[in-house]
């Protein structure tokens, strides 16, 4: 990862030292944000099949609200007095997971794929919202809002993988191609 310069000032209340901590923290919420962001859109371009208008129309309000939830974790960052490093590059260099891996497929495919992404993305959320709720509640209570967001989000890629029985198309799958098989096969 790159490193973050110590920050020279800020919010009050808090000290340089923890800001710096908190910036660490968002800039990775960044990168994650961004990606899923980018994800989304990718999957909304290629997706086809039966299900093809419902998971098109499904994925646009999600990538609107993963914008603005980047925006919000970059702005919070910047008044922290951290620099939010919101570019293609710094988000490759240091992003700690593979790009997504399925390209034109099926919605249901998709989905199964996107479940996996979600669930990444939501785990590494509820820990950065177990490190920052020691130090900012400010900062936590923007990533717990983000989580609902994100949870339900999920949720609704969850209902299209769903038996009336409540099993789960892409359980103990560990990969994006497994679980868009696994999604695929049921």
């Amino acid at each position: 990862m790159a490193s973050q310069a110590a920050p020279r000032y800020t919010v009050p209340g808090l000290t340089v030292q923890d800001a710096g901590s908190l910036i660490e923290v968002l800039q990775q919420r960044l990168h994650a944000l961004n990606d899923l962001h980018l994800t989304l859109k990718h999957v909304h371009w290629n997706v086809v099949g039966p299900h093809f208008i419902s998971v098109h129309e499904m994925l646009d309000p999600q990538v609107d609200r993963v914008r603005d939830m980047a925006d919000d974790v970059a702005e919070r960052l910047a008044a922290l007095g951290g620099v939010a490093h919101g570019t293609p590059g710094a988000l490759v260099e240091e992003r700690s997971w593979k790009d997504y891996s399925v390209g034109r497929a099926d919605a249901i495919a998709h989905l199964g794929a996107l479940d996996l992404v979600y669930t990444g993305v939501i785990e590494d959320l509820r820990a950065a919202i177990k490190t920052v709720g020691e130090t900012d509640p400010a900062t936590e209570d923007l990533l717990i809002e983000q989580l609902r967001d994100l949870e339900q989000f999920q949720w609704f890629v969850r209902a299209h993988l769903e038996t009336a029985g409540g099993a789960l198309a892409t359980a103990g799958a560990t990969t994006e191609k497994q679980a868009a098989k696994q999604a695929i096969d049921r």
